[in-house]
């Protein structure tokens, strides 16, 4: 028997998937919570197999609870489950140990599949979390390549720092820094300053 437990600070969305699993005779709904405290208060002293985790919650979110729960329970799966589609939130919660993405659009049968991929130990994006990583991913091998001090001085920049104080951060010539600035001016094609931070930030270059 799978032992599942839900996450999700709205309690329709809760009811849906119990309705959903309440048929399924290998999957059983051991309890829910609507935010991080109660579903950390449940493991101190109760057992599941897998989360369904919502990532927009008040208070902690999905990121961050996701993080904790593999830090305390490493046995137990996360499956997170979202109405965002974004590179940046699916990778913040493959990246903090969830094992599987899917969207609150999803239908009940890919649903059970992603349970029991994950269950099985094995991880799981439904079809359109995983275009978006696709997509992001040729995007990003057409990024040009920037060398480790050009990455420097972009982060540094991108967090408001002159040219001065980028030099004796790292220990090289206001002229070096400004060398560094037109490269990358060039190898991004931005105009100025600001343009060259909504890339970086947009690319996810810092």
């Amino acid at each position: 028997m799978i032992r599942v437990y839900i996450v999700d600070d709205h309690y329709i969305v809760i009811e849906g998937l119990k309705s959903l699993l309440l048929s399924e005779k290998d999957i059983e709904v051991v309890g829910h919570a609507m935010n991080a405290e109660d579903c950390l208060r449940y493991f101190l002293l109760n057992k599941a197999d897998i989360i369904l985790m919502d990532i927009n919650m008040p208070g902690k979110d999905g990121v961050q609870l996701c993080k904790e729960i593999k830090i305390l329970y490493p046995d137990v799966m996360v499956l997170a489950l979202s109405t965002y589609n974004q590179d940046s939130y699916i990778r913040q919660m493959m990246d903090n140990g969830s094992s599987g993405y899917i969207l609150k659009n999803t239908d009940k049968e890919e649903l059970i599949e992603a349970i029991h991929a994950i269950y099985r130990g094995r991880t799981f994006l439904s079809f359109e979390v995983s275009q978006v990583i696709k997509s992001q991913t040729q995007q990003n091998s057409q990024l040009p390549i920037l060398t480790r001090r050009e990455k420097e001085v972009l982060a540094l920049v991108s967090n408001g720092l002159t040219t001065l104080e980028i030099a004796q951060k790292l220990f090289i010539s206001e002229t070096t820094v400004n060398s560094h600035r037109r490269n990358l001016l060039d190898k991004l094609n931005a105009k100025n300053t600001a343009a060259l931070i909504r890339f970086a930030m947009d690319n996810k270059l810092v």
